[in-house]
């Protein structure tokens, strides 16, 4: 039987943790009153309030002033406003910005990568970021990051989070070549024809606009495929557990859910590519961030017929020069998919189905697979009766990975009476492992009340894996 270290680390819900929101009534009738009263005080009646309001709660965030200026310029939409003070605009922002609590309902299933830095610290340690779902008021997910430290001997060392948090900044005027947006335009390959013929090989959201301005059902289209292919920049003095990855675009407005990060290497080239579900309350999409230092992110959504249900999770490496993901379409079995285009997945197979009890009703995989000498290493998650999610191994053949080599016949892990209780009971569940100094490292969530970490000795499990073949 597998030996499997469990740790006392335990990383809960931080109610404290919050960032700031546009408090949006989307109504001009509740703006202009507010607007109109501010514009009514006198400058130093103003500057004394505004003086207080930073008192209070400057100390919290990052650059406050200039949230509450960038609050000022989105209510152009709903309210008259004259060319007033800098006092003023910041008072008028003030009244509709708000805290919000983050992660006050849960913090669970988490990621983990090497960190890109690996200054600093000794011989035999790794640094490593950590993801989380986070999720607050309205049951909105985001993704949170902490770093740590992975000792020579296995010790896992959490650094200190920060206080102040930040949602960085969507890049404005971004450009898409003409290929990008034709693919994902639904249109019949005649209009398509014709659009190819009006558009320049690169262009901005305005730019684009103008051209097809009498075409309000394609502008439809194309507003929401520059709402969802975003940009994100944070400024370099904040630190990478102060940012915050919130819900930026229409598609994924109730939340980003369950990022499942890998480092991903194509010759000298590597980038830390994260699959997500994004979820607008009604429908779920999948998605990708990419990022090369947790500063700077590109959210893309998948495109094509392949890309549809929740938990995916890209290969390290192309596999035979295509990119490679494992999925789960249909919700119940592991599927697996080959695509020459990251963002583009139309064909899909079958890899592996529920077959013992503890897997019966559904199967998943719980982050990309780990490249071994013996095959690719899945994490999966299985659930059986009660709805009791496990974690569990499946061994993947390395050149073809669409052929199961082993799986474990008893769960890797199963919820104990602490893991069991929580906001959701008896869930084990992650979205990555990382291999350091021969052992896995496996940081799960119990019952999506706290967040822990486990090892396992990698010789220990792929010996089970090969006799049980």
């Amino acid at each position: 039987m597998i030996q499997v270290k469990r740790t006392d680390i335990r990383l809960k819900a931080a109610p404290r943790k919050v960032i700031l929101k546009f408090l949006d009534f989307a109504n001009p009738s509740r703006f202009q009153p507010v607007v109109d009263a501010v514009l009514g005080k006198d400058e130093a009646t103003a500057e004394l309030q505004l003086k207080g309001i930073l008192a209070e709660f400057e100390h919290r965030h990052f650059d406050l002033p200039g949230a509450f200026l960038g609050n000022y310029e989105r209510l152009a939409h709903y309210a008259a406003v004259s060319d007033i003070s800098p006092t003023k605009k910041m008072l008028i922002g003030a009244y509709f910005t708000h805290e919000y609590s983050f992660q006050a309902a849960a913090l669970f299933n988490p990621s983990i990568v090497l960190h890109p830095d690996q200054t600093g610290i000794a011989p035999g340690q790794n640094r490593f970021i950590l993801s989380l779902r986070a999720t607050g008021e309205g049951h909105i997910s985001s993704i949170a990051f902490l770093t740590g430290v992975l000792g020579e001997n296995g010790e896992i060392m959490l650094e200190a989070s920060s206080q102040k948090l930040t949602t960085g900044k969507r890049l404005t005027d971004l450009h898409f070549e003409k290929k990008f947006l034709l693919d994902r335009l639904l249109l019949n390959e005649e209009y398509k024809a014709l659009l190819a013929g009006l558009l320049p090989e690169s262009f901005n959201e305005k730019q684009v606009l103008e051209l097809i301005a009498d075409q309000p059902l394609l502008r439809e289209q194309i507003l929401k495929i520059f709402d969802e292919n975003y940009d994100l920049r944070f400024s370099t003095s904040s630190p990478i557990d102060s940012r915050v990855l919130f819900p930026a675009s229409g598609a994924e407005s109730n939340g980003m859910e369950d990022a499942r990060f890998v480092l991903f290497e194509e010759g000298d080239a590597k980038t830390y590519i994260g699959t997500y579900t994004a979820y607008n309350g009604k429908v779920i999409c999948p998605q990708l961030i990419e990022t090369q230092d947790f500063q700077f992110f590109k959210i893309r959504p998948l495109h094509g017929a392949a890309a549809s249900d929740k938990g995916m999770a890209l290969f390290p490496r192309k596999i035979k020069g295509q990119y490679a993901m494992i999925g789960r379409q249909g919700g119940r079995s592991l599927s697996i998919m080959y695509s020459n285009d990251l963002y583009c997945w139309n064909e899909y197979q079958p890899l592996q189905h529920p077959q013992r009890d503890w897997e019966m009703l559904q199967m998943g995989n719980c982050g990309s697979p780990i490249e071994t000498p013996q095959g690719w290493l899945l994490l999966t998650h299985a659930v059986g009766p009660m709805r009791k999610y496990v974690l569990s191994l499946t061994l993947l053949d390395l050149e073809n990975p669409d052929r199961v080599i082993s799986s474990l016949e008893q769960p890797l892990l199963s919820p104990n009476e602490e893991e069991r209780e929580g906001y959701v009971p008896n869930v084990l569940y992650t979205c990555g492992m990382l291999l350091h100094n021969g052992q896995l490292v496996i940081p799960y969530a119990m019952s999506d009340n706290a967040i822990s970490f486990a090892t396992v000795e990698l010789e220990e499990v792929l010996f089970e894996m090969m006799n049980d073949k």
